[in-house]
């Protein structure tokens, strides 16, 4: 489908966009529905992310934006109301313009990854998990693992403040959940999950001490710039289940869907269309 000038527009603000994999699962799906709506990679830095945004709603044809690294926490600043997901998380990866000209901003990622862990069949009621990273996709993930019943969170981030803040707001929200930080130790956590950015350049340290995984536990991971990440090979030698960090993705995009107020679809049929090429 051609852009013309009825072509609305989903902005995907990010920096850098080079790993951006949204734009080849969304358009084809809108060709294929012949759905007038194209969603555009636009690579803001985060010292200009502030100024763009009360412009960039400005547009007339825009729907709203897809939010990624490095804007998740700091766009909950630049917006009129936030949902409850987002508040707990600290962090926010879509916005909704409103009839009224107001910002809506919401989370999906920790949704994404858990419909994903439970469509493999992964028991998280009363689980133990680890969340390495405390950014906008990690505190999402941890919100949504609280929200889906574990037992024992723990939460590790090189800036300890943000853990200890998640850890505050968790606690708040969730007071029978028990919540550790400051543990990067992986053993005897049976949800293991890479929240961080390792992964994404050649010779990145691995987030855990992988021979420390306990066998049969499971991984996941938010990178997408591959498939099977050097991380999730590594938990794959050690016979443990993994979540690539892009079924997260086409978990979260449903919701997206629903948000933006545009027609259901599955999963499965995103699958079906996406052209993603690593």
């Amino acid at each position: 489908m051609e852009i013309s000038g009825n072509t609305r527009l989903i902005a995907h603000l990010g920096y850098p966009t080079t790993t951006f994999k949204a734009p080849m699962i969304y358009n084809p799906w809108f060709e294929a529905q012949g759905i007038d709506i194209k969603v555009v990679p636009m690579g803001v830095r985060a010292e200009d992310y502030a100024q763009l945004i009360p412009s960039l709603f400005r547009m007339t044809n825009i729907i709203g934006a897809l939010v990624t690294m490095p804007h998740k926490v700091s766009t909950c600043d630049l917006v009129h109301s936030l949902s409850p997901t987002a508040q707990i998380a600290g962090a926010c990866n879509a916005i909704r313009l409103e009839p009224d000209g107001t910002l809506r901003g919401d989370m999906f990622d920790g949704d994404g990854f858990v419909r994903g862990v439970l469509r493999k069949g992964i028991p998280v009621q009363g689980a133990r998990a680890l969340v390495v990273g405390s950014g906008g996709v990690g505190s999402a993930i941890a919100a949504s693992l609280a929200a889906a019943g574990v037992e024992t969170l723990a939460l590790y981030d090189n800036r300890a403040a943000s853990s200890e803040e998640l850890a505050t707001r968790l606690r708040k929200h969730y007071p029978a959940l028990t919540v550790q930080t400051g543990l990067r130790n992986p053993q005897g956590f049976s949800i293991v999950v890479n929240a961080t950015p390792l992964g994404m350049n050649a010779g990145d340290e691995l987030p855990v001490d992988v021979d420390a995984l306990t066998p049969g536990s499971f991984v996941g991971e938010v990178v997408m710039k591959s498939e099977i990440t050097p991380f999730l090979r590594a938990a794959m030698k050690r016979d443990c289940q993994i979540q690539p960090g892009t079924d997260m993705l086409f978990e979260m995009i449903p919701a997206y869907m629903e948000f933006f107020g545009l027609p259901e679809v599955t999963p499965e049929t995103l699958r079906k269309v996406a052209k993603i090429d690593y």
